[in-house]
């Protein structure tokens, strides 16, 4: 008798699996057939299977570790009610898979810049971290993503610079007794924001001088800005916690784009990198296409490491 035969009959007959924990069940026999096995940590996002799983979020974590992901990624975590983090939490740990990056809440307002140096705009970044705190106890969670927000026209770069980095001391002092890594990320989205440029951010951290303070490096971003990603890579690594993905231009899967991802993966892997790399990306296509098109993706990409 097959070892999946096996245990279905065990658990049949002796009456163990009640109507709820069926569907549990189906979903592991599910993934011990159908499962991916990717050497890289990808994470992907809510709503990027939303065709194949619905809309519930749990039903969406599950079909993310069917196919074989063992991560996973939500900006907006800390937008969540508590019983939502909770039940994600729970279900990530039933699943095997790491939690990947939220977002710190310092405002939503690109105004409320820690280059300003104003303390205003400090008390809310920190309150913010303050809570990411509790967040993150609930997933499990280790990495927080920071954008310290625009640039401030005003001030030479110089004492910008100063104000981001004495901010970002006193919110290590916050993450540090618990474990827990800000990733400052740099972005193309606009000049008008202040972190645009991997050297810039491996200056910072080099300066926060904390374990609890580390680089986003997004690889959609650093591409639109800054070009030459492996090399760029390599001058931050030691500085390097978190890896964000998405190909340029339309930032959608690997292999739409210019990005060559079989090289960039092959590096990542080479270099021991155990950490996420998270799809923070759309789907090229619509649909289960678009959802199959993904997966297929980074099958494709993954299979060379």
């Amino acid at each position: 008798m097959k070892r999946r035969d096996f245990v279905k009959n065990t658990a049949l007959s002796s009456g163990v699996i009640s109507l709820g924990g069926a569907f549990s069940y189906a979903s592991i026999t599910n993934k011990m057939v159908t499962a991916n096995s990717f050497n890289l940590k990808y994470a992907p996002h809510f709503g990027m299977f939303k065709h194949h799983a619905g809309e519930n979020p749990i039903d969406q974590l599950n079909f993310m570790a069917d196919q074989g992901f063992t991560a996973f990624e939500d900006n907006g975590l800390m937008n969540r009610d508590i019983s939502m983090q909770t039940s994600i939490g729970e279900t990530l740990a039933k699943r095997g898979m790491t939690m990947g990056v939220f977002v710190v809440d310092k405002g939503g307002n690109m105004a409320n810049t820690l280059a300003a140096g104003k303390q205003e705009h400090l008390d809310i970044f920190l309150d913010g971290c303050r809570r990411a705190v509790e967040v993150a106890k609930r997933v499990n969670a280790k990495w927080m993503t920071v954008v310290p927000g625009g640039f401030e026209r005003k001030l030479p770069i110089g004492v910008q610079d100063a104000n981001v980095i004495e901010a970002l001391k006193r919110a290590a002092e916050i993450f540090e007794p618990h474990g827990l890594v800000m990733v400052l990320e740099p972005l193309s989205d606009s000049p008008d924001l202040y972190l645009q440029n991997s050297d810039q951010t491996y200056m910072i951290c080099k300066a926060v001088d904390s374990p609890s303070c580390k680089i986003l490096f997004d690889i959609y971003h650093m591409q639109k800005t800054e070009g030459n990603l492996i090399h760029n890579m390599g001058l931050t690594w030691d500085e390097i916690a978190y890896i964000q993905i998405g190909d340029n231009p339309g930032r959608n899967e690997p292999t739409t784009g210019e990005i060559n991802y079989k090289n960039v993966f092959k590096f990542i892997h080479e270099k021991g990198f155990e950490g996420v790399l998270g799809m923070e990306h759309g789907n090229s296509r619509e649909g289960k296409e678009g959802e199959t098109a993904v997966i297929e993706a980074y099958k494709k990409v993954d299979q060379f490491l």
